[in-house]
């Protein structure tokens, strides 16, 4: 599931995002002021930063710039009144990804979400072919000869992150902590993650070949295509 920090002092603007993306599964959170912002970003935890600039006790710019230090993966769109060319080459310069300004229509917002997605992972587009197999990562399902198949929330969310990571060794660990969040040590339990891959195999080998899912003993697992 693809986590978004909304930093929005308005309160009903951020509750209008809010419950627009989660309709989209999107898993949302929403800090309303920076010192929220940082402490909610501190879990290291999320993909997209949805960042206004005028904040309350900080410019939206400062928190940018002290969550690319510590997360420069974290993509972020700045979503602001504030229309000048300065603030826009400013934010772009520190790390964003895109701008947004204000008043926008939430489906140009999630329209901007999925483009900077694709230029992230290099897709072409949200409809990404596995195998004999089709992943829809905009509605979340995967398809086989056009027909969704019955994977849990949880199995499509392992099988979206290897996809989107695809070629590459992911651990039991990473695919936890993004799909549950940060573990605690004594609480971690890799048997999760084997479970759903199982499960996955299953479903999905019913129908196909699935020779691009490989386990990399004593590490995870890798999507190769």
């Amino acid at each position: 599931m693809t986590k978004v920090l909304i930093v929005e002092d308005e309160v009903l603007i951020a509750r209008e995002m809010e419950q627009f993306l989660v309709q989209l599964k999107y898993h949302c959170d929403i800090a309303y002021t920076a010192a929220q912002a940082s402490r909610k970003l501190e879990s290291g935890n999320y993909d997209f930063l949805l960042l206004d600039l005028g904040l309350p006790d900080k410019d939206g710019l400062s928190v940018l710039y002290e969550a690319k230090k510590d997360l420069p993966d974290l993509s972020c769109i700045i979503l602001s009144a504030r229309g000048q060319v300065e603030d826009r080459i400013r934010g772009l310069d520190l790390g964003a990804d895109d701008y947004l300004p204000k008043p926008f229509s939430l489906p140009e917002l999630h329209a901007r979400l999925q483009a900077v997605m694709r230029r992230k992972f290099g897709l072409r587009e949200m409809l990404v072919p596995l195998g004999d197999f089709h992943v829809d990562l905009g509605n979340r399902q995967v398809l086989f000869e056009g027909k969704a198949l019955p994977l849990s929330k949880k199995e499509i969310d392992v099988l979206s992150y290897l996809l989107l990571h695809k070629n590459r060794p992911i651990t039991r660990m990473q695919l936890s902590e993004h799909i549950w969040g940060n573990y605690d040590g004594e609480e971690y339990d890799s048997n999760y993650i084997d479970v759903h891959i199982k499960n996955i195999r299953k479903k999905l080998s019913a129908r196909a070949s699935t020779d691009w899912l490989q386990t990399i003993r004593n590490i995870g697992y890798k999507i190769c295509i």
